[in-house]
């Protein structure tokens, strides 16, 4: 999923019972309310997750959108998958 929105974030990692990576909470709440900054802060980490993830050959990604396609498109279109 990508990163636009800490509390959101939080939010699903707890209902999902998974934790966000320390470095990457603390990032995200330095980021206060700034939504540019934490948006492209969660681009960043995504991409090179799945940057990381095309190295050993996964067959695909799945992005939960939350109704929100841009942020994932923009992920595709990066990782020139489209």
């Amino acid at each position: 999923m990508p990163i636009t929105n800490f509390t959101q974030l939080a939010r699903f990692s707890d209902a999902c019972g998974t934790e966000i990576p320390r470095w990457v909470r603390n990032t995200l709440q330095s980021f206060g309310d700034d939504i540019d900054s934490i948006r492209e802060f969660g681009h960043q980490v995504v991409m090179e997750l799945c940057d990381r993830l095309q190295q050993e050959e996964v067959p695909g990604f799945h992005f939960y959108t939350m109704n929100n396609a841009g942020p994932s498109l923009r992920l595709l279109k990066d990782l020139k998958l489209v």
